[in-house]
């Protein structure tokens, strides 16, 4: 019977790759047709037929699309529209099917390690499902499961992305994808061990230690498994719960994200690559008045060599200066290779906005008064356009998570219309950099939590 069940389950996923295959297949077929007639291709058609190709998907496939649609020229503007409203959720697990995958975890008496364990799932996503337990002492916890065959499922999916990049190279390209591919694998991948992803929450509690606005689960390595990950339930709210309350509370939760990101970034180079809202709730100090965030998800950590980390400093104060040759350098660590002079300007368009909030002294919102639908836009549309007369170029490996996190953070602060001195924020956070200090702190802390240190590029 279990046989049966793993044929069968084979079988579908054939089924389900080749469809997608030949729906992607046939966009970019279309695209490549047009171009050979000298046609220009509808792009809105198109990105509505890719889409359709994969709405019906779920799982891995799908967290590759919605991270290309986060990525700024990794597909073409109406591409990244249509993939980033799909739904990453997958449909969760029967219980009968928990039941097994728990057994398989913790051995058949699994049930007797929890006092209580919630039949149904508290949260599901794209790789697994969340149900909330209680321990025999009374303590509440997460308990991740992976969904099954999610090792093959991923690297099946993967494969797809060579697909969605074919679309993107016969749309005449601004940049080129070739790294991006490499990052996103890397990082996908990651994200199926969870006992990686254990390893980065204690990483995160040492980070974090000494900062009461930030909270990190504990981790019970006793109920956990490369497939299984236990952590203590931490109680909130979402952040955006609070979007009508006064601007102080909402100022208290953007400080929170701004510590729990930049901090770790600029000490010890770690990010938290998904800064989206649904990895984030607030806590209350007492009802109605939040103290800070619960930073809720590790699988998605990017850990940098500390001279990248440097670099983003370099760019800043080159920025600030208008010191070219402080820029130029910035570009050269972080790996973009083979810049004319014109393509480092392009890029300084992208980083002027990226940057913007930091370089201002004085309280303001993210946006200033651009509308939210609109941020951004102008810059990414200059961008784009210069690159098409100009590039391509090609994005560095490291860069393609630094970017999004940065982009994610910015919508987290806009969506809570956080007004703040970002500027003096941000100095804060760098005032006492140095290379030396930061390798030190990085050396040790990965050490600690049994992390590998990053690659010299």
């Amino acid at each position: 019977m279990s046989n049966d069940r793993e044929r069968n389950r084979f079988g579908a996923r054939v089924s389900r790759y080749a469809r997608v295959g030949t729906n992607i297949g046939g966009v970019a077929a279309k695209a490549a047709g047009a171009r050979l007639v000298g046609r220009d291709l509808n792009r809105a058609d198109s990105a509505a037929s890719l889409a359709a190709a994969l709405g019906g998907l779920k799982g891995p496939i799908m967290k590759v699309a919605q991270l290309l649609a986060t990525i700024p020229e990794a597909l073409p503007a109406e591409y990244a529209t249509e993939l980033a409203k799909l739904q990453s959720d997958a449909p969760p697990m029967g219980w009968a099917f928990v039941k097994r995958r728990m057994a398989a975890e913790l051995g058949p008496d699994w049930r007797e390690k929890f006092a209580e364990f919630g039949s149904k799932a508290a949260a599901s996503a794209s790789l697994g499902q969340v149900h909330r337990a209680t321990l025999h002492d009374g303590q509440e916890v997460a308990c991740k499961l992976q969904y099954p065959d999610m090792q093959s499922a991923v690297e099946a999916d993967l494969k797809q992305l060579d697909l969605l990049f074919a679309v993107h190279r016969r749309m005449d390209p601004a940049v080129d994808t070739s790294e991006i591919a490499k990052e996103i694998a890397a990082r996908i991948r990651e994200e199926l061990d969870y006992q990686r992803e254990a390893r980065h929450t204690a990483l995160y509690r040492h980070i974090l230690a000494d900062n009461p606005r930030v909270r990190v689960p504990d981790v019970f390595g006793e109920l956990s498994t490369r497939r299984l990950l236990t952590m203590s339930w931490l109680s909130g709210k979402r952040l955006l719960d609070y979007k009508g309350d006064s601007q102080e509370v909402r100022n208290v939760l953007a400080r929170a994200m701004f510590e729990a990101w930049w901090h770790p970034f600029s000490q010890y180079g770690v990010i938290h690559g998904d800064p989206h809202l649904g990895n984030y709730t607030a806590f209350e100090d007492e009802p109605g008045k939040p103290g800070g965030i619960n930073l809720l998800d590790y699988g998605c950590i990017r850990i940098f060599r500390p001279e990248f980390v440097e670099g983003v400093i370099d760019l800043y104060f080159g920025l600030l200066e208008d010191d070219q040759a402080r820029i130029d350098h910035a570009y050269e660590v972080w790996g973009f290779r083979g810049l004319t002079a014109e393509l480092r300007e392009v890029l300084n368009v992208w980083a002027r906005f990226i940057y913007g909030p930091l370089l201002d002294d004085r309280v303001r919102t993210v946006a200033d008064g651009v509308k939210p639908g609109e941020y951004g836009r102008r810059e990414a549309f200059t961008v784009h356009k210069q690159l098409k007369e100009k590039g391509p170029v090609t994005i560095p490996q490291e860069f393609v998570f630094m970017d999004r996190a940065a982009l994610g953070l910015g919508g987290v602060f806009i969506h809570l219309d956080a007004e703040m001195n970002f500027f003096r924020m941000f100095n804060e956070a760098i005032a006492d950099f140095s290379l030396d200090g930061l390798r030190a702190r990085q050396s040790a802390a990965l050490e600690a939590v049994e992390l590998e240190r990053p690659d010299a590029a």
